[in-house]
């Protein structure tokens, strides 16, 4: 896939399909429209472009906002687009002058010039130009005059319940990873670089890696003891993650991200690591000393490698169905 950053001077020289929005997590309905330019693709043979931003446009329009956090650092939107399929990323620097750009030089400049649109394809309620005041109406209006076809997809439901980033979030927020990956289509992940800690979990028996978030801007899923998958050095493992500030033995009371891998044993600090949510186990406690601290993480060791029975025949399922 084609990334292109450096926006200041650039045209699409090839007829396109394009999409544009934040696309914050790649979820369900951001798929269907994915998918769509693919089915586009193969009937017309146009490079299929995502037309994205950075920052999240809310960070712009809504300084005052300061906790937004996001489902994907701008490195992990590119690699879930470039999974889909897509040709093309155009990561757009949004800031308040394009967003009060007149909408009919909106669609003549960039759409047309820079995109080299044909097609357009945008989601339920997509708005765009000075006040927010272009739409699909606007869009089907110039599309005679510019010679480009444009089509609406409807919002994408589960349970009748619509998906957004924003609910996802606020799964998240409330630990539900299991419901987040369902709306996601694909499970929740956290970048990051394996730093010194206090070493209180080796002194138990338990070895955890603590990572450093690559993004400040990441979401975190809320505290508690977490069944995850775990790729460092191009290996994966399973683990059990702590998200909290680990109120039995501190008392600094900061928010702190740790992993111990089962069945591995090597030092990896300062290496990249990358943690998957498979599914909540528990909230984090505060416990009557060490010894009961002990039986919740061996408890919690337990029900990962219960979990890790359960994953490994899903899998094996999933082989022989496909031989």
């Amino acid at each position: 896939m084609l990334v292109i950053e450096n926006t200041e001077h650039f045209r699409i020289e090839s007829p396109t399909i394009v999409t544009i929005g934040t696309f914050d997590g790649i979820h369900l309905g951001h798929q269907k429209i994915l998918n769509r330019l693919n089915e586009l693709k193969k009937t017309t043979g146009l490079k299929t472009v995502v037309f994205t931003f950075e920052p999240h446009p809310r960070k712009v329009l809504f300084p005052e906002q300061k906790d937004l956090k996001l489902l994907n650092s701008t490195p992990e939107k590119l690699e879930l687009l470039e999974q889909m399929g897509i040709d093309v990323a155009v990561v757009f620097p949004f800031n308040k002058t394009f967003a009060q750009m007149d909408v009919e030089t909106y669609i003549s400049h960039v759409l047309i010039k820079e995109l080299n649109v044909k097609h357009l394809v945008i989601g339920y309620d997509h708005k765009f130009g000075i006040n927010r005041s272009g739409d699909i109406n606007t869009l089907i209006e110039y599309s005679p005059k510019y010679n480009f076809l444009v089509e609406e997809i409807s919002v994408k439901d589960i349970d009748h319940i619509a998906i957004s980033s924003s609910k996802i979030r606020k799964h998240l927020e409330d630990g539900n990873v299991e419901m987040v990956n369902t709306y996601l289509g694909h499970h929740y992940i956290l970048n990051g670089t394996v730093v010194k800690g206090k070493q209180l979990g080796r002194q138990l028996g338990y070895p955890t890696a603590n990572l450093l978030p690559d993004s400040t801007e990441k979401l975190i899923p809320k505290p508690g003891v977490y069944f995850t998958e775990v790729l460092v050095n191009n290996r994966h493992f399973f683990g059990m993650l702590n998200i909290g500030t680990n109120p039995t033995t501190d008392t600094d009371n900061g928010i702190k991200i740790e992993v111990h891998l089962l069945d591995f044993n090597e030092d990896i600090y300062h290496q990249p690591i990358r943690l998957t949510f498979l599914k909540r186990l528990r909230d984090e406690k505060k416990f009557n000393g060490l010894a009961e601290l002990m039986a919740a993480i061996e408890q919690d060791e337990a029900d990962c490698r219960q979990l890790i029975k359960t994953t490994s025949t899903k899998k094996l399922s999933a082989l022989i169905s496909n031989i």
